[in-house]
């Protein structure tokens, strides 16, 4: 059976997801509200979840998945955890929003100042929306304009941080999408991921201008490629010699690389700390909520304390904000040794079906995340994840997919794993991959 036969067997086998999709397509853009779920990079049908329970998932066709996704992120402790649940249904008899301050927001806010550097956190309703005002907070508080980025690091879709790479290591980047203005873009400059020239040439050429230099802590939307030894001590330092703020987005890392985040695995150890950090995914147990934060006297800008401002009226809701505490009150030591545990098995299992199946791949990981990679080298940036065989990727992707295993439906994306995947969870995983893999060597055969 082909890549192609497989994918048009799996799609005739939900209909209702397929029905749903059509209906989906009447009324919004591909059918999705989020693009990558819309199966583009692999084919077939994007499955419509009916429910989640612990490390499964089972769609509106009554097929049930264990689940690599964890909602990209969020489900640290398994979908439906009890104890969260029974938190927020508590809350939610309270009442589902104020517009005024509650507790909950502030116990949220202590707790993420306990786990991390920062001193001081605003807590929003988005990942998009942390990153989009630490940059507005950074360019306020030094009173420069330019922001440099990473190709491959993903910070939402905030209109600078959407531009791709310009024609020089240091030059000013234009428009990646349609609908960003070259005004916007004009003020970013995307640099190599992991190239300390690149950020050197940026700031001898630009430096009086810069007023940030933002980084996923350990970028995992170009699937995981950690930062090399000593890079984010690096960048905190070229920003201070030259009086802009670093910026490290740990929206998809923050307590999910380890219990303090990425950070905790190399700014605890090397003795460093961000300007500026953003928060996502983990803190808000599977609702929508996000902060930033960091030194008092940067966060002092904001308002109503100082003249940089930003508002939400949502923001530190108080039914997401207690589904977050819960969670990270919940996430103790004992759940990253499983995380660690678990994770271990799965990538190491996948490197060895792919090479008896001789498929070239590349397993990296940051803390507890973790992907595979379709190429035979070590991925240090953007352009070395893109020489992967997406074909290959599709049809592992597909017949993890008929084997009960829910992937990432992109080979750029990170896989996650919970404290509720036990040993027949890890199984299921472990019992699909040999023939996934050599779904992978046909297909990238073909493509060859």
């Amino acid at each position: 059976m082909t890549p192609a036969d497989a994918r048009a067997g799996s799609a005739d086998a939900s209909p209702r997801s397929t029905a749903l999709l059509a209906r989906a397509r009447a009324v919004t853009p591909g059918g999705v509200n989020s693009p990558v779920r819309a199966f583009n990079a692999v084919g077939g049908t994007p499955r419509f979840m009916a429910s989640g329970s612990g490390a499964r998932l089972t769609d509106v066709d009554g097929q049930e998945y264990v689940d690599l996704v964890g909602s990209w992120g969020p489900m640290l402790l398994g979908h439906a955890h009890p104890e969260v649940q029974a938190a927020v249904v508590a809350a939610v008899a309270r009442g589902t929003s104020y517009g005024t301050p509650t507790e909950p927001e502030v116990e949220l806010a202590e707790e993420i100042v306990g786990r991390t550097p920062v001193e001081q956190v605003r807590l929003v309703s988005s990942g998009t929306e942390a990153t989009m005002s630490a940059i507005r907070l950074a360019r306020g508080f030094t009173g420069r304009d330019v922001v440099v980025k990473f190709a491959g690091c993903y910070h939402g879709h905030v209109d600078p941080l959407l531009a791709a790479a310009g024609s020089g290591l240091a030059t000013l980047a234009v428009p990646g999408t349609p609908g960003v203005p070259e005004s916007a873009a004009a003020l970013t400059v995307v640099l190599p991921y992991n190239d300390r020239s690149a950020v050197e040439a940026a700031f001898a050429q630009h430096g009086d201008r810069i007023a940030c230099l933002i980084t996923e802590a350990a970028p995992g939307n170009m699937g995981v490629v950690p930062p090399e030894p000593g890079f984010n001590g690096f960048l905190a330092e070229t920003c201070r010699a030259h009086g802009a703020l670093f910026v490290s987005d740990e929206v998809m890392t923050g307590f999910r690389a380890s219990r303090q985040g990425y950070w905790g695995l190399d700014g605890a150890a090397e003795g460093w700390a961000p300007d500026l950090m953003t928060f996502g995914k983990v803190m808000g147990g599977g609702f929508p909520a996000a902060a930033f934060g960091g030194r008092a006297d940067v966060m002092a800008m904001l308002a109503p304390d100082g003249p940089v401002y930003q508002a939400g009226t949502l923001s530190g809701n108080p039914v997401a904000a207690t589904a977050g505490l819960t969670t990270l009150r919940l996430a103790d030591e004992g759940v990253y040794e499983h995380l660690t545990k678990v994770g271990d098995a799965i990538r190491l299992a996948a490197a060895e079906a792919l090479t008896q199946a001789g498929v070239p791949h590349v397993v990296q990981s940051a803390g507890t995340m973790f992907s595979v990679f379709f190429t035979g080298q070590p991925v240090r940036d953007f352009a070395d994840a893109s020489t992967q065989d997406t074909a290959a990727f599709a049809a592992f992707f597909h017949a993890m997919l008929d084997a009960g295993v829910y992937l990432p439906p992109s080979a750029y994306e990170a896989w996650f794993v919970s404290s509720a995947h036990d040993d027949a969870a890890v199984e299921t995983v472990l019992a699909a991959l040999p023939c996934a893999a050599r779904a992978a060597a046909a297909a990238g055969g073909e493509a060859r």
